[in-house]
């Protein structure tokens, strides 16, 4: 079995690029032992040029901002795409509507593999942001332990390899390879 932890968002629009950043820092925090072989992807803003990567493995975690009226930002959300809540929507970043038809037209397909979405709401999505918000950094430690949680309920061991401080990770996270770089 393979995993697919996919990053997706603009790390040129401040809160837009957590889900790059967060695989980044995820990256550099931890290792996964045994099987399933997982694998940390920054998607950036591809969307349906990643339908050849993500029909490669047999299950996805996608992490990504979402839109959640009524919420507060760094509120964050962990749910099956064929289950997405009412409070949700994917509307109004600079990709967000793309992956969200790029999912369905996998459904249509028949290819999308079993999809988990983690979203986080964010609150700065300005061009040549290379930040996250007050609210959304403060998410990444709920995010990192629900990923954990979730990865651990598939038999997988995460082991801390190093300390990470989230903020150190965002001034390089363009200099990691994109899932077209490998």
């Amino acid at each position: 079995m393979k995993i697919l932890v996919l990053g997706i968002g603009n790390l040129l629009f401040g809160d837009e690029g957590i889900g790059v950043h967060f695989i980044n820092y995820i990256g550099e925090k931890y290792r996964f032992e045994g099987e399933p072989q997982i694998d940390l992807v920054d998607g950036g803003t591809l969307a349906q040029r990643l339908i050849p990567i993500i029909v490669e493995y047999d299950h996805v975690i996608i992490v990504d901002t979402i839109n959640a009226p009524g919420v507060e930002a760094g509120e964050v959300y962990f749910f099956d795409f064929d289950a997405v809540p009412d409070a949700v929507d994917w509307q109004g970043s600079a990709h967000e509507v793309e992956m969200l038809q790029t999912l369905n037209m996998m459904d249509l397909a028949g290819d999308r593999p079993p999809t988990m979405i983690m979203g986080v709401v964010p609150t700065v999505i300005e061009a040549t942001e290379f930040s996250l918000s007050e609210g959304v950094a403060a998410a990444v430690p709920l995010m990192e332990k629900t990923l954990l949680h979730y990865l651990k309920t598939m038999g997988i061991a995460a082991v801390k390899k190093a300390e990470v401080d989230m903020q150190a990770i965002l001034p390089n996270s363009f200099r990691v390879l994109d899932a077209y770089s490998v």
